[in-house]
């Protein structure tokens, strides 16, 4: 009998989420750079670039890959001759660790669980209670994975019970399809196949945790059917030309891991969740003798990428000179360096400033001829001026647009992803125009940020209005006051026949 001790599963828990925060899994890397060797779209090869040098930077830092460092998700397969020397509960453990990890001094990481999902949505404050999975397995062992899961890519998490005799492959094209750019691609496909609607998301979030060898697979051929359909998968959604970042381009997901289980016999139980350019996750066993031991990985992993070669065409834009010559002369796709004042707000945010204007009260803050990053960043330490930066989906600020844009006269704003017709709409109604930042590079971008202080809102936490003061931020234009979007043109520029070689 294997005795695990309550305090090694802690502390290993802990050092895990801290360890996945800013090392990304070794093959992703590997994986991620060979796409960008063979990317041929400018736009989305310089995206990848921009998330290579942000990985290689958070790991050489230590601090988040990403911004929102995900629901905590905790797997444990217990062999059936351990024993958890535990004095509570497993998931109080769990959480202990969790705890421990997301408000470590030295990288506090950010806090994205609500409680009360149906009511005051207040903040757990430390990024609990983690989602805990547990099986009972053969062996003296106990093997844990651990991954932080983004809620952009989370939010892309899709189900359906198919006809048993529909086509799989079809729906998971036509779904992806169907997602947008705002689980952050090239990522991951996890599907599960089988089971019930529970175990296939289930199978779905662990596939994802699978070591990536698509790679090899192509080399290699498939052997099974369920290879033959990681291959099919695999190349109808490269084929449908979505690209890093959604600009078009020739890799959209970097492999499809599935998982599958028995089903009944008149039922297809399909679930998909996407990972993101985050990806973000480890695997390790205990067998009694201590915690687990974490080695970082090889920095020779990371390819040598000059950015200031990638940004060399790129256009300064004067955040603090903006007026409607300049924003009608931007034009999608192109790559802009942003400097001078720049404000942030995102969901909440956006909310109460709507209901102010409703109210008659007046904002804040002047966004008269400003710009507004949709950002939620995490803590500073040290000497940072902030900490990690990066976008979230814009999508979620789409009801909002007409009404801020209008009452406001706001000129640009930033976020990742594409934006509804709706937005698009009072975008060009509105002449102003939509920016991106690459999400996955939030450790990049904040080194753009020069200045940062809270000047409304700051009951809000990581959803306070901040005034930014930022040196050559690089962003893409997404949407020009025309309405015209690169997240329609690019992918209709890159999609291609599936029978064409990727």
């Amino acid at each position: 009998m294997t005795m695990i001790a309550e305090t090694d599963l802690i502390d290993s828990i802990a050092e895990a989420f801290q360890y996945i925060s800013y090392y990304h899994p070794p093959d992703f890397v590997r994986a991620m750079a060979a796409a960008w060797e063979r990317e041929e779209s400018q736009g989305a090869r310089d995206a990848m670039a921009q998330i290579l040098v942000n990985s290689r930077m958070a790991a050489m830092g230590r601090r988040p890959i990403c911004q929102d460092t995900g629901t905590a998700n905790v797997f444990l397969a217990i062999g059936q001759d351990v024993r958890l020397d535990l004095s509570r509960p497993l998931q109080e453990v769990v959480d202990e660790a969790v705890a421990r990890a997301y408000r470590f001094d030295a990288n506090p990481l950010r806090a994205s669980i609500v409680l009360d999902p149906l009511g005051a949505r207040k903040n757990s404050g430390d990024n609990t209670p983690a989602m805990l999975s547990v099986e009972i397995v053969p062996g003296d062992r106990l093997d844990v994975h651990v991954s932080a899961k983004g809620g952009g890519s989370e939010n892309k998490a899709k189900f359906a019970v198919l006809n048993p005799s529909a086509s799989i492959a079809d729906w998971v094209v036509e779904t992806v399809e169907s997602l947008g750019a705002g689980w952050c691609p090239p990522g991951i496909l996890g599907i599960g196949v089988g089971g019930s609607a529970d175990k296939a998301m289930a199978l779905a979030k662990k596939a994802m945790n699978d070591p990536i060898d698509m790679a090899d697979l192509r080399r290699r051929g498939p052997a099974n059917r369920t290879e033959e359909l990681r291959l099919e998968i695999y190349e109808r959604v490269n084929a449908l030309g979505i690209g890093a970042q959604g600009l078009g381009g020739v890799t959209t997901v970097l492999d499809v891991k599935i998982r599958s289980f028995p089903t009944h016999a008149a039922s297809l139980p399909v679930g998909l969740i996407p990972n993101c350019a985050a990806t973000r996750h480890l695997h390790f066993t205990l067998d009694g003798s201590g915690p687990a031991r974490f080695t970082p990985p090889d920095m020779g992993d990371w390819p040598e990428i000059l950015l200031e070669r990638a940004n060399a065409n790129a256009r300064h834009l004067d955040l603090d000179a903006l007026d409607d010559e300049v924003i009608a002369s931007l034009t999608p796709g192109e790559t802009l360096l942003l400097s001078g004042t720049l404000y942030t707000g995102r969901d909440a945010a956006h909310k109460r400033m709507v209901e102010m204007l409703d109210a008659g009260t007046p904002l804040p803050v002047d966004l008269k001829g400003r710009a507004i990053y949709y950002v939620g960043p995490v803590d500073a330490v040290g000497d940072e001026v902030i900490g990690p930066a990066g976008p979230t989906t814009a999508t979620r600020m789409d009801k909002f647009t007409d009404r801020v844009l209008a009452a406001t006269g706001l000129k640009l704003m930033i976020g990742k992803a594409e934006r509804g017709p709706a937005a698009i709409e009072a975008i060009r109604h509105h002449r102003a125009a939509y920016l991106i930042a690459v999400g996955g590079a939030a450790y990049l971008v904040s080194k753009a940020i020069e200045a940062a202080k809270p000047v409304a809102f700051e009951d809000l936490g990581m959803e306070a209005i901040y005034e930014l003061r930022v040196k050559d931020m690089p962003v893409t234009v997404a949407v020009d006051v025309e309405g015209n979007s690169v997240h329609a043109i690019g992918p209709k520029r890159w999609r291609r026949a599936v029978t064409e070689p990727a």
